[in-house]
């Protein structure tokens, strides 16, 4: 149980219509009492004004308590409510600091509000990393996802498969004192059926997880290919507006740009790269160093060419480079830029099928950009649904699951394979169980824990 009362501004940097001081702990009467003259209300909007160690008007405030445990943290919260300016919120939270010293109150860090609403029981671990999500959710999708993770649609389903996994672990444990008769009565149990619908259950949530982390991460999409063959171009078509210079001149681009765009509901972060030649420019052989770094980042690389040009003489040497440099599970798709180049040959280019890994299209009239986008997003493994019923989930939880999955699968092995060994089925149900109590958070090592909550915002 935490001691110490925290602090911190709870509302974004910059200039506001409203500023917001949060202050969390275990008993925060006296403190509210030091503000107001009198105890204060539950829930209740109290106005003053607050002054400074001088008696100099800080600001006009609204001071609300919620007592605990019927708050967010499940500890007694102050929330002070003053003009949104930065310099004036700072002046309130120096003052909360102050008054707050004789309780030993301290400045929160990075996603405590959030750690004690977890440590106490008020979310579990999925739904504090949701309320991260929502904050950082860039699309109307992805908010969705994020509330169905907030709402506990993801960690009911996992606790309804620990439970499924507890009931086989008391069922196959209690066999071992009866050795001559556990095969019998595995048999007799349903076991293997019970254990194939675990397994058929997590599969489900698997599926739905990797929805969720592309509606959470989005897809990071790096356009690559020699110079002046129409990345950036293609970028502002993208877009949907000019966001990069386009000009004849070979080389324009020399530095990464990188907008955050929807498809579909999808967070797509787009990269546009320096074009990558051989150069004795200082600057432009940094944004092709940097080029080299997005290839390995990306999700997708769309290696685009110039359909009226012949490829340059170590274009070959590029390609085999691209695909040497990508990420395991990354895509590459070639983009043949220039169609309205091409004049009456349109027809035959226009046709791909879903098998094919080139797509033909031009940048500049829009023709084949819709085709691309739904390319993109069948690449990038999305099935559709525009996050209606998605989850947000992240790498963590795809980790967790798969090792879960590895477990179930050696536990059917050792319960109904040639050779039985039933206290290994019983350990391997034991350690799934283990890899999704890691999820909600209830088996989690404490360092790991840190490392969650340290991503958070402060004042969250």
């Amino acid at each position: 149980m935490h001691k110490n009362p925290i602090a911190a501004i709870a509302t974004p940097g910059g200039a506001g219509g409203v500023g917001i001081v949060r202050v969390s702990g275990p008993d925060l009467i006296g403190l509210a009492k030091t503000f107001l003259g009198s105890e204060p209300k539950p829930r209740f909007a109290h106005y003053l004004v607050l002054k400074d160690a001088h008696q100099e008007q800080i600001d006009q405030v609204l001071l609300l308590y919620f007592k605990a445990p019927a708050s967010f943290t499940g500890e007694d919260v102050l929330e002070l409510h003053c003009h949104g300016g930065a310099r004036v919120t700072q002046l309130v939270l120096n003052r909360v600091m102050e008054l707050g010293a004789p309780e030993g109150i301290v400045l929160a860090g990075p996603g405590e509000f959030s750690l004690r609403a977890y440590l106490n029981g008020k979310i579990d671990l999925v739904q504090a990393e949701a309320i991260a999500d929502l904050i950082n959710a860039q699309t109307d999708a992805a908010i969705r996802g994020a509330n169905l993770s907030l709402q506990g649609r993801f960690s009911d389903q996992i606790n309804e498969l620990i439970d499924q996994i507890t009931q086989l672990r008391i069922l196959v444990e209690s066999t071992l004192d009866f050795p001559e008769e556990e095969i019998e009565f595995i048999e007799a149990a349903n076991a293997q059926q019970r254990l194939e619908k675990i397994m058929n259950d997590l599969e489900q949530i698997i599926q739905t997880s990797r929805q969720g982390k592309i509606l959470r991460d989005g897809i990071r999409l790096a356009l690559v290919g020699s110079p002046n063959v129409g990345k950036s171009s293609l970028l502002n078509a993208l877009v949907g507006e000019e966001r990069a210079i386009v000009t004849p001149i070979a080389g324009t681009t020399r530095d990464r740009i990188i907008e955050n765009i929807s498809i579909d509901g999808i967070p797509v972060h787009v990269i546009d790269t320096a074009g990558i030649r051989e150069s004795n420019d200082v600057v432009e052989q940094i944004g092709v160093a940097q080029t080299w770094d997005e290839i390995a980042r990306a999700d997708i690389v769309l290696l685009i060419h110039d359909v009226t040009q012949a490829p340059e003489a170590n274009f070959v040497d590029i390609e085999k480079a691209v695909r040497e440099r990508v990420h395991p599970g990354a895509h590459i798709l070639d983009v043949m830029n220039k169609l309205d180049l091409l004049e009456g040959q349109k027809e035959g280019h226009t046709k791909i099928g879903l098998g094919v890994k080139q797509i033909f299209i031009s940048a500049k009239t829009g023709e084949g950009i819709s085709r691309l986008q739904e390319t993109i997003l069948r690449f990038a493994g999305w099935e559709g649904n525009a996050g209606g019923g998605i989850y947000t989930a992240r790498s963590r939880h795809l980790r967790a699951i798969g090792l879960a999955k590895d477990h179930l699968q050696k536990a059917m092995m050792h319960g109904f394979g040639g050779n039985r060994a039933l206290e290994l089925f019983a350990e391997e149900l034991h350690c799934a169980q283990n890899c999704l109590g890691e999820i909600t958070g209830k088996l989690l090592p404490d360092d790991l824990l840190g490392k969650i909550f340290s991503e958070f915002c402060i004042g969250k």
